[in-house]
């Protein structure tokens, strides 16, 4: 396979920065917007167990994709900002919540930047602790967090690191795109 103009590079690196932008400004902005009077409920909570179902086959079909993908390293970057972006509004949607059914669940009234931010700094495990989850409830939510981030941190770069290989072994190919 031959290398790739000057020109075809640029248009991939502007690609790989500009599309994952994107996703995760268009995923921020409708975090912002949905209405967010409800409570958390057992309801809410398997519909937080089905949308982590549904990430891990998004996640799924975007390591077949990277496999199959002319460019699997730009592709792998698309796939995580995705996949990292609505884990994390998914978790801050559910603080979000808690936060409206139980007066103390954390230490502090969330708002939604609040629940983000809370969400950010467990997935960092910066922690800096001014926001701690309270009840019982927060705590179980939070813990699940934490999993999920280990599994996000490990098993899910391990899965697109050995997708990239594929995909570049599959083009016959083990250089960088460039």
């Amino acid at each position: 396979m031959a290398a790739p103009d000057r020109a075809t590079r640029r248009r991939l690196a502007v690609r790989a920065v500009v599309r994952p932008t994107l996703t995760a400004t268009f995923l921020l902005v409708t975090y912002y917007l949905l209405p967010l009077d409800g409570t958390f409920t057992v309801t809410t909570a398997v519909l937080l167990l089905c949308a982590l179902v549904a990430l891990a086959a998004s996640f799924t079909w975007h390591a077949r994709s990277i496999v199959r993908s002319e460019h699997p390293r730009l592709r792998a970057i698309e796939a995580l900002v995705t996949s990292v972006s609505l884990f994390l509004l998914m978790f801050a949607l559910a603080y979000s919540l808690m936060d409206n059914t139980t007066q103390g669940a954390f230490s502090e009234p969330l708002n939604r930047t609040d629940a983000l931010y809370f969400t950010l700094t467990t997935f960092s495990t910066v922690g800096f602790g001014d926001i701690v989850p309270r009840s019982t409830p927060a705590r179980v939510l939070t813990m699940v967090q934490m999993i999920g981030d280990l599994v996000i941190v490990g098993l899910a770069a391990r899965i697109l690191v050995e997708a990239v290989r594929r995909g570049l072994e599959r083009q016959g190919r083990d250089a960088p795109d460039r």
